[in-house]
Parts: C-alpha cells; structure tokens; sequence
C-alpha cells in the first residue's frame, strides 16, 4: 500500500495498492504505452482553428485500474481487510506497478475508441480520427489525442465526442472543459480577426525551471556571477543579411 498527498490538487491524500512488478519477468511484448508526439499536437491545434473545431480534455480516473489484467496475479489480504485478512484474492484489474499495466491500459482504451468508430492514424497512433460531418453539410475529421490518461479532443461539437466517451470511463472529477494545459504547456485561445486559434506556451515550465535554479543557488549558497559572457556576445549586432550563404 502506497500514500501519497497531491500537492497539486489541494493536498489530497489518497492510497493506492501497487504490485511488486519488479520482481516478475517482463512480458515477451512491449510493456509501455505510446503517447501522442507533441508535434501532432500542434498539428492539430492548426487543424482546428482552421476548420473552427471546439476543443475540450478531460483526464481518466483511476487509470490503470479501468482495464482487465492479462498477467496472472493474486494477493495475500492483510490487516486493512478487516474479516477478510489472510484470504487470497486474485486480481482482475491491471494495478499500478505491473510491468503490463501501460500497455494494457493502452489497448483497452484503443479498443473503447474503436467502438466509437475512431481508428488510429498511421502517422501517429495515438491520435484518432473520425470522418464527421458539419450542420452546414461540410465533412471534416474529429479528433481525438490520446497522452495516457489525458484526452484531449477536437471537434465542432467536442463535449458531446467526451461525453461518449465518458459512459465508458470515468473522468476526474466529471470534468470535460478546454484545456488550460497539455503536455506541460499552457494551452490558450486567442481570437483575432473573428476567428478562435490556439496556442501553446512553455511559460509556466520556463518559470518553475528558474524558480528551481534560484532556490538551488540560495540553497548551496553559490556566487554567481552577476555579468556573464553568452555564445552571441559580439555577434548580436551582426547583418545576418551580408551573409555569404
């Protein structure tokens, strides 16, 4: 048993039952789960402001825990169990820590798309598409971006996409909303000239990658020098337009 406080969640404490993964074999498969690439990302924040496509993202509860486990696996019960203590329970569920959970999840969440009529694109596999239709009679493509347990969907109408999705996982505190975040970028839109774009920003990563640096130094009580040369100094004014290539 493993506690944890979230401290990005209002200090929430919880409790999670983990697997000595560590001491079985790995399986003869890939035992990980592929992610959306962050250019594919970008891509289809294009794609959407071009076709004026709404964007919502929700995160999956409970993760691991919403797929069957396909390893073999049972647990002596202890004292938490209360009546049922030293009982043998086998386990269905692909708990945190076995070597297969990623990739079990993975499929599984694969397969519930697929009943959805999505189906992954060659280009990148954990991007899944949908051929849909606009009111105006339009056809596009819906999208969905898959980062493990964090979705992120793109379509004219993305909660009705998310909510379908929703009565076969369950999301975080029900939350279906557009994304202040994705793959530790801020996400922000932005409307210009009457249409809605979107844009990602490392800012807030930039920002706690200094603060770290700043609390290190103060930490270890280094001197740093106040005035240090770069690789630009001396060539900062330069025409790179005289450039001979």
């Amino acid at each position: 048993m493993i506690f944890d406080v979230e401290l990005g969640e209002n200090f929430r404490q919880k409790a999670r039952y983990v697997e000595d993964g560590h001491l079985t074999e790995a399986p003869a498969a890939l035992p990980y789960s592929t992610v959306v690439a962050r250019d594919s990302v970008r891509i289809l924040l294009t794609i959407a402001a071009l076709n004026n496509l709404d964007i919502q993202c929700a995160d999956i509860q409970d993760v691991f825990l919403t797929a069957p486990n396909l390893e073999r696996c049972y647990m002596i019960a202890g004292p938490e169990f209360m009546d049922e203590e030293e009982k043998c329970f086998i386990v269905r569920r692909a708990l945190y820590g076995l070597k297969s959970a990623a990739q079990v999840f993975r499929s599984f969440l694969a397969k519930n798309l697929e009943d959805l009529n999505f189906h992954s694109s060659e280009a990148n596999p954990d991007v899944w598409m949908k051929a849909a239709v606009k009111p105006d009679g339009e056809e596009y493509y819906e999208y969905i971006l898959c980062y493990v347990d964090d979705i992120l969907c793109l379509s004219v109408d993305a909660n009705d996409v998310m909510e379908s999705l929703a009565k076969k996982f369950k999301f975080k505190n029900d939350k279906i909303e557009p994304p202040g975040s994705y793959l530790g970028a801020c996400v922000r839109s932005k409307t210009i000239d009457s249409c809605t774009m979107w844009a990602l920003s490392s800012q807030d990563y930039v920002e706690a990658a200094v603060k770290n640096v700043q609390e290190t130094v103060k930490e270890k009580r280094w001197n740093l020098p106040k005035k240090a040369t770069t690789p630009m100094v001396g060539i900062t004014n330069r025409n790179w337009t005289d450039h001979p290539n």
